[in-house]
């Protein structure tokens, strides 16, 4: 077994490492996040179970030259970095974990971003450890109760940023969702509303949607241009819905006065990124999902369908289900690595 690329998986809980190894032998391999798809296939050679980090990309080529994993379980709750077709087509089963697992603390960390971007707080606090106290009259904010938050995305994590904003702090919620019945989200006392609709109105933006072919790069230019001045964006979702260029344009010209971001197209960031340079820009390590809670339970889910397979069982949230015949007829889980 391999867990690649994950700095969390069994570290903040051990009983569960234990919980593999009596599996079978398990390896933590680190590779660049970029790696050339041959060279991973060969780095995974012998495998036959993997728990990956949302990097590296196991892409058709990885599969055209790994042939000894069948399964690859995301230690999270996307799966962009996987070619799921390639991985059906040759015997691979694709697991992740439960989407409320991390329901909270990424919803959590969203609102924590939202009111960073809105007090000045990281600001606020550098000044004072800077003996700078006389500048707190530089730190006035905007409260969110006052506020207009407008949700991208109003799915497991977009629902509860929602229900947070709406009932802790009193904001007024509208959401655009294109997969979601409107009557759904009016049953959360939330209006929904137009993409067009929900970026002319709002003052503060969270981007909670899944990425897919229809909204990569779907704020870009156009979309800042519909905004508010000096609006608030946060993005816990996917670094690739948001156009970076235009985005920086959009933060040169004040469209955007602050920005929370945990996620990034290019992951890690690259000390050469111009985001770097903005102190208005606040960036985090991808830590959404890294609540203790959440953390564990998925650490559990990894393990969970694991043994299941090694029972003959079915694990739960198989992203290509269709691969379950297949790998009943045509694969053994006997013990080992």
């Amino acid at each position: 077994m391999a867990i690649v690329n994950s700095s969390t998986f069994g570290i903040y809980f051990p009983d569960l490492m234990q919980r593999l190894k009596k599996i079978g032998i398990v390896e933590r391999i680190t590779v660049d996040p970029k790696i050339p798809a041959k060279e991973l296939a060969v780095k995974l050679k012998g495998f036959k179970f993997v728990i990956a980090s949302v990097t590296p990309n196991f892409t058709s080529e990885f599969f055209q030259y790994n042939k000894d994993v069948k399964l690859i379980a995301r230690h999270g709750i996307g799966y962009n970095n996987v070619d799921i077709k390639a991985a059906t087509e040759s015997g691979v089963m694709v697991t992740r974990v439960l989407g409320i697992h991390e329901r909270d603390s990424v919803a959590e960390l969203a609102v924590a971003l939202i009111l960073i971007c809105l007090r000045q707080i990281i600001p606020a606090n550098n000044a004072v450890k800077e003996n700078k106290w006389q500048d707190r009259k530089n730190f006035v904010g905007d409260e969110l109760s006052k506020l207009t938050v407008g949700i991208i995305g109003y799915g497991n994590i977009g629902s509860r940023v929602a229900e947070i904003v709406k009932e802790g702090f009193g904001s007024k919620v509208i959401a655009y969702d294109p997969y979601i019945a409107d009557k759904v989200i009016e049953k959360t006392g939330v209006k929904p509303v137009s993409f067009e609709e929900l970026l002319k109105t709002s003052d503060v933006i969270s981007l909670n949607a899944s990425l897919n072919e229809g909204n990569y790069h779907f704020i870009n230019k156009k979309a800042f241009d519909l905004m508010k001045n000096e609006v608030v964006i946060v993005n816990t979702a996917r670094g690739e819905l948001i156009n970076q260029n235009d985005f920086i344009e959009a933060l040169e010209s004040k469209k955007v006065s602050a920005a929370g971001l945990d996620v990034l197209e290019e992951e890690p960031i690259n000390p050469n990124n111009p985001l770097l340079k903005y102190p208005n820009v606040y960036i985090l390590p991808h830590i959404g999902g890294y609540g203790k809670y959440s953390l564990r339970k998925m650490d559990e889910k990894m393990v969970e369908d694991i043994e299941k397979l090694m029972k003959g069982e079915i694990p739960e949230q198989i992203v290509n289900p269709e691969i379950i015949e297949k790998i009943i007829t045509q694969y053994g889980w006997g013990a080992g690595r």
